[in-house]
């Protein structure tokens, strides 16, 4: 067995739940598991936040392997259906889906289902990705209403564009707007993320929506989890291979782009973009190496990487590696591979086994 892992903390799991009761207790939790659990993997995931008022997925596909794994709560699919052949399956299984353009209605209005359906009707308040224009919210939501086949309108949702950025007014211009455009609606609303559930208590409404803080992660710029009492899920762990000592001038890895300054011991991780490390990042990024920093040096490449092991003098092949997650923030990973840690923590390939602590 390779020696790189993840480690997934259901304990910690549940902690950031706990927090994001507390960020929003007037507040039903919507936890967004899509895209396998933000990379945790979904259904393990699911079965930690047990304790959430319902889950929210990206697509059909996702809540059926939800179901079929015996999880009961409420399931929202986020981006609604992607052709009337799905509008039966979702029936059936009592799915929640998101209607959010006309096409969408209509199909719906046409369908032949073995039962009605609950519906939220999603308005677009300004991030201009999906969503019934704010003009049309009333329209759309009055046919939904009168469409046999709907059960009910559970209510209103909407998604904000920069609710990462608390000194961008934006969000509270998108708040009002959506706010203005559905007044008089029957039925509940949803419209906070992460972001705006730590950072705009207004947008809070029945129902919030938490993905990212769920893993421990910060969802405003610049943040770290831990300055809002998140703890980090995956850890990305793995060992040092083999320990060098090299000569001055001595190059390091394709293309030699790192060369020793100096005679220096480099250690060698079984880690690299073969399980989902960034291949990009440059000579310097942080590793922890029995728990303390080294930087790493030389190109990542697919099976391992190199770290500059002059600050730990006494390494040797065994010792633990920590790529991300207990004691280096993927936060802090992000930004030197200049991406968002939602693509670090999803991108991290099925040959890397997964541990689970704190069940």
């Amino acid at each position: 067995m390779r020696a790189t892992q993840v480690v997934i903390d259901l304990a910690a799991l549940r902690h950031n739940l706990a927090r994001a009761r507390a960020a929003a207790p007037g507040s039903r939790i919507l936890a967004a598991i899509k895209a396998n659990g933000y990379g945790h993997g979904m259904l393990r995931v699911a079965r930690a936040l047990e304790q959430a008022d319902g889950f929210g997925v990206a697509c059909l596909a996702e809540a059926i392997q939800l179901r079929e794994a015996g999880v009961n709560q409420p399931i929202v699919l986020l981006e609604g259906f992607f052709g009337a052949d799905e509008l039966e399956a979702i029936a059936r299984h009592r799915f929640i889906p998101a209607i959010h353009n006309a096409a969408q209605l209509e199909q719906l209005e046409q369908a032949h289902l073995s039962q009605p359906l609950p519906v939220w009707l999603k308005v677009d308040s300004g991030m201009h990705r999906l969503g019934f224009p704010l003009a049309q919210a009333q329209e759309a939501w009055q046919r939904l209403d009168a469409c046999s086949n709907v059960a009910e309108v559970v209510g209103c949702m909407t998604h904000l564009a920069n609710a990462d950025n608390l000194d961008d007014c934006f969000t509270a211009d998108q708040i009002a707007a959506f706010h203005l455009h559905t007044s008089g609606l029957p039925g509940q609303r949803s419209i906070a993320n992460s972001a705006a559930l730590l950072g705009w208590p207004d947008s809070h409404a029945e129902w919030v929506r938490p993905g990212i803080m769920l893993y421990g992660v910060s969802p405003l710029l610049g943040g770290r989890g831990e300055q809002h009492d998140l703890r980090p899920v995956m850890t990305l762990r793995s060992e040092l291979i083999a320990v060098k000592h090299l000569k001055r001038g001595d190059a390091v890895g394709y293309g030699g782009a790192f060369v020793c300054p100096e005679d220096m011991t480099v250690g060698v991780v079984a880690a690299g973009y073969g399980d989902g490390y960034p291949r990009h990042v440059a000579n310097g990024v942080p590793v922890l190496v029995k728990g303390q920093r080294v930087p790493l040096v030389g190109r990542v490449s697919m099976d391992m990487l190199t770290v500059d092991l002059r600050g730990q003098p006494a390494a040797h092949p065994g010792d633990p590696v920590v790529l991300w997650g207990e004691g280096l923030p993927v936060e802090e990973i992000a930004e030197h591979a200049g991406t968002i840690p939602y693509e670090l923590l999803c991108r991290v390939m099925p040959r890397v086994d997964a541990v689970e602590n704190g069940a």
